[in-house]
Parts: C-alpha cells; sequence; structure tokens
C-alpha cells in the first residue's frame, strides 16, 4: 500500500497549508511564485486558518445571544441616540486602558445589541469575552454557593478580558447577590466591564439591601466607566416581523 507523501502528512497540524497547496503549487509551476514567495503564501495560508479557528472559538465561548455588529445598527432609526459616542466606544480604546462602559436608557432603545456589538469588535481583535443576563451569573454563583463550585465560577466570570452584565440592576437584590456582585467586581478590577441597565446608575443604589455594600460596589464601577445615555424610540418594533393580522385591518379600515 502506498502510503501518503511526508508534506501531506496531518503531524504538524498545518491543514491550512494542506488546503490551499494544489492550487499554490499550480502558480509555482506557471511562474507565478518563486520559492521563497511560495513558502511565505502557504504559511499566510496557515495563519488565516489558524487566526479563523481561534476567532470561532472565541465566539463560541462569548455565548452572544445574537452575533450583531456596530455596522448594522440602525443609527438613523433613533436620532436621539449619541452616535459619535458609541461610534467612538468602536475604537476599543476604553477596553485597553482597562476602562469599563455603562449603557443606560429606556427599554428597546438598542443597549443589548450595542453591547454585544462592541463584544464582537473585541473578539475580532483577539479578546476574550463572556456575555450574560446579570440574572443568569447571580444564579450561576448562587448555584456555586450551593454544590461548593463558587470559587471555580467566579474564576471563570474574572478570567475573560470582558465581561458584558446585561440587564443589570433589574430589581432588588438579596444579601447574597450583593455580596457576590462585590466580589466580582471587586476582583476584575482592571478587567473592562460592560453593563446595560434600564435604570441611570444614580437609581441602582437602592437595589441593595446594604448602603454600605452598594457604595463601595457602585462608585468603584461607575468611576470606572464610560457612561452612555441611550435615548430616544425603541429600536426593535422596526425589527419585528410584521403581523399579518395588522395589514389586514389597516386594509378593511
Amino acid at each position: 500500500m502506498s502510503q501518503e507523501p511526508a508534506a501531506r502528512q496531518p503531524t504538524l497540524r498545518l491543514s491550512g497549508m494542506l488546503g490551499t497547496l494544489d492550487a499554490r503549487l499550480v502558480r509555482a509551476h506557471g511562474g507565478e511564485l518563486g520559492h521563497l514567495d511560495f513558502l511565505q503564501v502557504l504559511c499566510q495560508d496557515e495563519i488565516t486558518r489558524r487566526e479563523s479557528v481561534a476567532f470561532q472559538r472565541r465566539l463560541r465561548k462569548a455565548k452572544f445571544e445574537q452575533q450583531v455588529t456596530l455596522e448594522e445598527f440602525d443609527f438613523a432609526a433613533s436620532p436621539k441616540l449619541p452616535a459619535a459616542q458609541i461610534r467612538d466606544l468602536g475604537a476599543l480604546c476604553w477596553l485597553h486602558a482597562g476602562e469599563s462602559v455603562i449603557l443606560f436608557g429606556p427599554v428597546g432603545v438598542g443597549k443589548t445589541h450595542v453591547a454585544q456589538a462592541l463584544g464582537h469588535l473585541a473578539v475580532r481583535q483577539g479578546a476574550n469575552v463572556r456575555f450574560a443576563k446579570t440574572s443568569r451569573i447571580l444564579a450561576e454563583l448562587a448555584g456555586g454557593h450551593a454544590d461548593r463550585t463558587w470559587d471555580r465560577r467566579i474564576r471563570e466570570l474574572i478570567r475573560p478580558d470582558l465581561l458584558i452584565l446585561d440587564d443589570f440592576a433589574m430589581r432588588q437584590l438579596t444579601a447574597a447577590q450583593a455580596d457576590d456582585l462585590y466580589e466580582l467586581v471587586s476582583e476584575r478590577q482592571g478587567r473592562s466591564l460592560i453593563s446595560t441597565s434600564n435604570r441611570a446608575p444614580s437609581d441602582w443604589y437602592p437595589l441593595f439591601p446594604n448602603p454600605v455594600v452598594a457604595e463601595s460596589l457602585l462608585d468603584r464601577l461607575i468611576n470606572a466607566s464610560r457612561l452612555v445615555i441611550m435615548n430616544g424610540p425603541s429600536y426593535r418594533p422596526d425589527k419585528r416581523p410584521r403581523n399579518p393580522a395588522d395589514k389586514r385591518e389597516k386594509t378593511t379600515s
């Protein structure tokens, strides 16, 4: 039985090179690539493949609800939004500086879209990101207290370069939840957070049962964050599929 040529063996895991080898050989035999060019192009093929695989891995770990981008966000749908400020966030200077972002405003203006879009940009730049509803994070940590895996669970939340807490400060917190948030924010000091909320940060304090914990946690979070007030009409109705019944009603009215 004849063996596969050594260049095609998968031992070195150079599948990026293997996938384009035949096409590159055709160009080389045709005189389009010299020996050095041929090697450089093959190496770039492998680098591109590895970068793509790593990007897809980071994207899966981010656990976004939707894969959305700033480029596809319709700022024209809500002219009151601070478009320039949001686009400036897209440069990710705050992420490289270890700063955080708080997006707050009424329901439906696109806070979650913008948060996930910034997270997507961060993933594209090589950052590790985790997105979750704040209630889900609190439930995970509560489960850690119950089964004694709290240390492991909070380490997993501390590790990402960017943690996105969606729907922050939605409701009154228990003492245990407030303590868990305090530990999370404290341990992530110097690592970026994005928080989205329907409430202004000044309205978060009464949600904490212990004023001392609230003061310590929120002052630390707010003072290290860029605040973005997102106001205007709901972004969602334009994105919802139209109900055929609505169309019939308009026709018959």
